[in-house]
């Protein structure tokens, strides 16, 4: 699933302030699961912005839609007639469905409300954990289930680096597991350890760092 979360309002703001009447359409795929571009989202980003430009004295007409997927044509028909009502359009879908919508409507401005964050699975209620950095080279066949790309710190595609702590976390993160003490582990069980062995080629990753999305209204739910 993709998980994405709202940009800040003001950001929002600046893109459709000079637009007369404008539609916010939400997805009802990965954005709307992950707590960020569904039918709720849209309402609440719609009554904030509301608020916002009475406040810069902004007079802006902002209606609301949602299509199951803006990232499949087949879910357009509805949105095809409603498109040459609008001067703008704010859409809350991931990056593949904002593209998908300015290529299907290269007249009108199509604006994101969401940054894309990462590829993952929902843990609870609002939770979010990256589970893959879709690098295209998927090695889970070799290390057990286990991506190295996106749970070791390092990105390590040989491993364990030699920061392993002796409770099996890593040296960069005392509360993250070492991901090829996890590999190791796993491995040893299915009684396929002499994979951990085949070398892999040395790649140049960036922004290897696990990440989490905890949404803003549920991140209380979560502190401590």
């Amino acid at each position: 699933m993709i998980i994405a979360e709202r940009k800040p309002l003001d950001e929002i703001k600046e893109m459709v302030k000079s637009y007369k009447k404008v539609l916010n359409v939400g997805c009802g795929g990965c954005t709307s699961i992950c707590l960020a571009g569904g039918q709720k989202e849209v309402v609440t980003l719609n009554a904030e912005l509301k608020n916002a430009l009475q406040g810069d004295n902004i007079n802006l007409i902002m209606d609301n839609f949602v299509i199951e997927r803006q990232c499949n044509y087949d879910f357009f028909t509805d949105l095809d007639e409603m498109i040459a009502g609008y001067d703008a359009v704010l859409s809350m879908a991931c990056g593949v469905g904002v593209q998908f919508v300015a290529e299907r409507y290269p007249e009108t401005p199509v604006f994101p409300a969401l940054n894309t964050v990462f590829c993952g699975v929902d843990r609870n209620i609002g939770w979010f954990e990256e589970n893959c950095r879709t690098c295209g080279e998927c090695v889970l066949a070799e290390t057990a289930g286990i991506c190295p790309v996106t749970r070791c710190a390092k990105g390590v595609f040989n491993g364990p680096c030699g920061g392993t702590r002796l409770d099996g976390t890593c040296e960069v993160d005392k509360d993250t597991p070492c991901a090829w003490y996890e590999i190791h582990k796993r491995l040893q069980a299915q009684g396929r350890l002499a994979n951990i062995l085949t070398v892999k080629p040395p790649r140049e990753w960036q922004n290897q760092t696990r990440r989490s999305l905890i949404q803003e209204d549920y991140k209380q739910r979560y502190a401590g």
